[in-house]
């Protein structure tokens, strides 16, 4: 009998936490699955780790290429019919496979995808927050896949026979690979259900890829670029191209604002200025209001007070205001001190 869900574990230099994300595995009160664990080239004590579950886990070895590519193998070892993939800093609550195992098998086969919240938790394992993205998210259509980038392959689980369909990830993306693979699901006509819980801990912590916020930021516009270059994009979808450039570009300068890149924040910004739908002063209120739901949507403090008082912010709204009336700078002031009170 093969297991009814493969998890997959893509490791690389993963000892500090891989024993837990193993543990929440064992832990499932769902028993029919496997552990394959592929090793993208480790040279830290992580195959010493390993050795200790036995035959508990199936152990794959290749050469460092990737998390990607990593996945992809774990794929093709795959014995089951849905794919769970767990980050190797991540761990499993007890009841997921469950709960999104029960979800799919009540599900006609255009489900595809199944996806849930998390629990963002710090090196120690304390808590920071939960994020439940069905809130502002709720169809996970191919429009709020596009517009939101609301994915965590740790909360998800798949049909196998969908990943084989669209060719599994794409190795050349390192960062954003996962909402790529997303967006192409979704476009072959696979479907995505909510299953409206906690499932999963993510782990934040010094070594995090997603810390490379730069790296997300690029690739998140290649993203766009290799989506929208399509040709069976449809046309509702091709009419929010500029919109959806926008909200991105505004998204990732909210994402280096929060890892300290300003210089490179300003530089998005000044981006999102060529696809903006609103006037001039609009776009900067909207910018500050984007940068509070998103940190907000994160579980974390916003200060507009302290963006707006940033020697880039002020660099950047004086060179626009340069070519606009004057009164642009003060205009701006009182509305976002209405909206945002001191923080």
């Amino acid at each position: 009998m093969f297991p009814k869900v493969s998890v997959i574990i893509p490791a690389y230099n993963g000892d500090r936490f891989m024993r837990q994300a193993i543990d929440s595995v064992l832990a499932q009160t769902y028993s029919d699955y496997e552990i394959i664990v592929v090793d993208d080239g480790s040279t830290d004590r992580t195959q010493q780790v390993l050795q200790l579950y036995g035959s508990q886990i199936r152990y794959q070895y290749q050469p460092n290429q990737g998390v990607a590519i990593a996945r992809n193998r774990g794929i093709a070892l795959a014995q089951g019919e849905l794919i769970a993939f767990l980050d190797q800093d991540d761990c499993f609550l007890p009841n997921k496979l469950a709960l999104q195992v029960e979800k799919l098998e009540q599900s006609a086969a255009e489900i595809g995808m199944v996806h849930s919240g998390w629990r963002r938790i710090n090196a120690e394992g304390a808590l920071l927050g939960e994020v439940e993205p069905w809130r502002y998210a709720p169809q996970l259509n191919l429009y709020e896949w596009i517009w939101w980038k609301t994915v965590l392959l740790s909360a998800m689980m798949f049909r196998r026979s969908w990943l084989e369909r669209v060719g599994g990830l794409d190795p050349s993306f390192k960062q954003a690979c996962d909402v790529d693979l997303a967006l192409r699901l979704t476009l072959a006509g696979c479907q995505t259900l909510w299953l409206p819980q906690i499932t999963v801990c993510y782990r934040e912590h010094d070594r995090n890829d997603s810390r490379n916020t730069l790296l997300q930021a690029q690739e998140n516009d290649r993203i766009l670029d290799k989506f929208f270059a399509l040709p069976n994009i449809p046309p509702e979808i091709r009419q929010q191209e500029s919109q959806c450039r926008y909200h991105t570009l505004v998204w990732s300068a909210g994402r280096l604002y929060g890892s300290d890149r300003l210089p490179e924040m300003a530089q998005y910004l000044r981006k999102s200025l060529d696809y903006t739908p609103y006037l001039l002063t609009e776009t900067l209120l909207d910018w500050v209001n984007s940068f509070a739901t998103y940190f907000s949507e994160q579980g974390t403090f916003f200060s507009a007070h302290a963006l707006t008082q940033s020697e880039e912010w002020q660099k950047l709204v004086m060179s626009i205001a340069k070519s606009q009336d004057s009164l642009i700078c003060q205009s701006l002031k009182s509305k976002i001190a209405i909206a945002y009170p001191r923080n």
